[in-house]
């Protein structure tokens, strides 16, 4: 039994969560005031490195309102440190494996070492300056050059998933029968979350269980980290979360927050509301790390890769060999028979970094990127040209097929809609007045990520013929609620206005965290299936209630649309579900759904791919850099809102503008701190800077990934938008800059 032809999959349904939004009806983790609300705010550490000799708390207790200095003398300890984990794997998901006021260690400056809880905000953070702590300052490294003598390569990184090397072939065979060799070196600074939307928890406490109302993309993960935590069995926790002001992978994992906040309450005894300050949001949830890339790439007087040699050098903390995994797609992206890549870390009194959006292959693709380009200048072809010629249609790193290409098609519509064959290749042959014109290009990639456990969905439909699909997942900022309700409405064959979606609650069915882009695929398929079974199960009553018209008929000959059941062949025999219903005296009726992603196998490789076009003007005496244009290609498999998927692939390229020109912070070698720790220091891209954008998507059929084709469209928008920028750059200036991000110095 099927729908009739879907109306509401590939419409570009406006948001249904939009007016929410814009009203400011919707209400965010910080905004909820309970009764008794308390106010909890963190003191964090002065220095990178020694030990807590004493904490003076007195007087910061004496001030009005303060209700608790909670400290590492008298905050419990925590039950359990669960393990690095990936939320995306439905286990516990600590952003990194220390857990603070344990004892008197510090590791990194912020490292919170007192939380001070007020009956207000303003009493709680005016207590907290009056907090003396005392240090016994000791040597600290929190910068690469400070610690090029101690690095090492790790056995795994990126949670212990991805060897510290990987090669196949031989590559120093592959280099020697090169007839070009090209090698390049790096540099990348640090990169902070910003959201709108600080990381924020408030907690609540009911006898022996917990509530926690908390900014997070997967409510699971923060119940099961929690719960782990604090001893607390997963039951006795739950944790609400409707909607999220953007996370980008600073609310992936967990952070201290959620479980300080529950330590508060508990020791208050009235709700706490804990909810970081812009300044805290540097050092409490990750950054994407400052590194180092180097490449040295083989090719024949044709432009044919022979071989890739790609290693990466990063500081990561004292508990975790944690590295964004740089060199993963830089290593598939095209056919290349020798390759080797090798991650090195250096220990360093910093917090554990964490995702960024694009966690690694929006660094590697650069570095890649870039020497391609490269490549192609040194060999006078057309960058364009180089890219098709060792594009690969299987994995290089399994020999596997793609479950779905489409990179070639996406390189030539995107050169296409960006005018690519008016490029002159000769470096500053292009000017508008004062400003050098430039072109530049690069290819785009993004793994398909899946969970390794079901993720479960229910439906359910109303005798009035409305229905309401459930699973636990937030919408951090994606539109998730939106395409869910157009895969559901589908399902059933229901108007959309007639179905609506609730998530963002562990009391719903369980979805792990919509991570890496696997949100749309993975809910999907988990609603898709859920509304699919309950469709079944509708049919099979009827065919069965001998007061039905479809009473004996075929279920395989029962079709679904407008509300109705239908015989395929007759479609005027048939009846509405509320029919069915009312007659049957049923309020309602649900099904469950449950989808389990089917074992990660070498049978295929997983990729989105996608192409990326700049043009900039670079002022000729200023070196002043202006993007006027991008337009990027992308083919993410079946698209389910256009509206929704272009959104999010323009905010991916506004965002790797802003990588290549704007975001950059450093450690003060000294004090360990960040130089830039507010929106005043620290560059984002705004409306003025944000270029004509023209995003194309081309759809590409996959029966792999899930039952919906769906491989998402998150992350792959800023994969390439940085080199394209640096490549237009060379193009505008003939100058070739290797560092990120690329500053009027470097081009005067």
């Amino acid at each position: 039994m099927t729908t009739t032809a879907p109306t509401a999959i590939g419409q570009p349904t406006e948001r249904v969560d939009g007016r929410y939004k814009v009203s400011g009806t919707a209400r965010y983790s910080a905004d909820y005031v309970l009764d008794n609300m308390s106010y909890a705010f963190l003191v964090g550490a002065r220095v990178p490195s020694g030990r807590i000799t004493a904490i003076d708390a007195a007087e910061a207790l004496d001030s009005e309102g303060v209700l608790a200095v909670l400290t590492h003398e008298n905050l419990p300890g925590i039950a359990t440190q669960p393990p690095l984990m990936p939320s995306l794997a439905g286990m516990p998901a600590p952003g990194q494996t220390f857990f603070p006021l344990q004892d008197d260690v510090v590791h990194y400056t912020g490292q919170p070492v007192a939380v001070v809880v007020a009956d207000t905000l303003e009493r709680a953070q005016h207590a907290a300056a009056l907090v003396r702590v005392s240090y016994e300052e000791t040597p600290s490294v929190t910068t690469l050059d400070q610690g090029r003598d101690q690095v090492y390569e790790p056995e795994a990184i990126f949670a212990d998933l991805i060897p510290g090397r990987i090669q196949r072939g031989d590559i120093d065979a592959g280099l020697a029968e090169a007839d070009v060799r090209i090698d390049s070196s790096f540099t990348y600074a640090a990169n902070n979350h910003n959201p709108i939307e600080p990381s924020a928890t408030t907690a609540v406490w009911d006898g022996d269980e917990l509530t926690l109302h908390d900014a997070t993309q997967g409510v699971s993960a923060t119940q099961l980290t929690v719960a782990t935590m604090l001893g607390l069995t997963p039951s006795k926790v739950r944790v609400i979360s409707h909607y999220v002001g953007g996370s980008f992978g600073c609310k992936a994992m967990i952070w201290s927050h959620p479980a300080l906040s529950a330590l508060a309450a508990r020791h208050v005894g009235r709700p706490v509301k804990l909810a970081l300050t812009r300044e805290q949001m540097f050092t409490s949830v990750g950054h994407r790390e400052e590194q180092e890339q180097h490449i040295t790439l083989g090719a024949t007087s044709q432009g044919r890769l022979t071989a890739l040699r790609h290693h990466k050098l990063s500081p990561t903390s004292h508990f975790d060999n944690w590295a964004e995994a740089s060199l993963g797609v830089a290593s598939q992206i095209y056919a290349c028979p020798n390759y080797e890549g090798v991650y090195r870390l250096i220990r360093a009194n910093t917090m554990t970094p964490t995702f960024m959006r694009a966690p690694g292959e929006a660094s590697g693709m650069f570095a890649l990127e870039s020497t391609m380009d490269e490549l192609a200048h040194q060999l006078g072809l057309d960058p364009l040209e180089l890219r098709l010629r060792n594009h690969t249609d299987v994995d290089p790193n399994t020999g596997s097929p793609w479950s779905s290409d489409g990179l070639v098609e996406c390189l030539r519509r995107g050169a296409e809609r960006f005018g690519w064959q008016r490029r002159n290749p000769e470096p500053r042959s292009h000017r508008d007045g004062n400003w050098l014109i430039g072109y530049g290009m690069a290819t785009a990639g993004y793994p398909v990520y899946g969970p390794n456990n079901p993720q479960r969905a229910r439906a359910r439909i109303y005798a009035d013929g409305s229905a309401v699909v459930q699973a636990a997942t937030p919408d951090f900022g994606t539109g998730v609620a939106t395409v869910m309700t157009q895969v559901a409405a589908d399902a059933l064959g229901i108007a959309i206005e007639r179905c609506r979606f609730e998530g963002g609650d562990t009391m719903l069915p369980t979805i792990a965290a919509a991570v890496g882009s696997s949100g749309s695929g993975m809910i999907g398929s988990a609603v898709h299936t859920a509304a699919t079974n309950l469709r079944d199960q509708l049919v099979a009553q009827a065919v069965s209630d001998t007061q039905s018209p479809l009473h004996g008929a075929d279920p395989a000959s029962v079709v679904v649309g407008g509300g109705r059941m239908m015989l395929r062949d007759r479609p005027e025999t048939g009846e509405t579900y509320s029919d069915l219903l009312h007659r049957n005296f049923l309020p309602d009726t649900e099904a469950m759904g449950a989808w389990s992603p089917a074992p990660r196998t070498a049978n295929y490789g997983l990729m989105t791919f996608g192409a990326q076009f700049a043009e900039v003007a670079v002022d000729a005496d200023l070196g002043v850099v202006r993007v006027r244009r991008m337009v990027g290609a992308f083919a993410p498999g079946r698209v389910l809102n256009p509206r929704t998927a272009r959104s999010q692939l323009m905010g991916g390229m506004i965002w790797g503008l802003g990588q290549a020109l704007l975001e950059a912070n450093y450690m003060d070698p000294v004090r360990g701190r960040w130089v830039a720790s507010s929106l005043g220091d620290y560059l984002i891209p705004v409306n003025a800077d944000a270029p004509e954008i023209d995003v194309e998507l081309i759809e590409v059929e996959d029966t792999v990934v899930n039952p919906l084709g769906v491989k998402g469209v998150g992350e792959v928008g800023q994969v390439g938008a940085a080199a394209a920028i640096a490549n237009a750059i060379h193009h505008a200036t003939g100058r070739r800059v290797r560092k990120l991000p690329i500053t009027i110095e470097d081009l005067l």
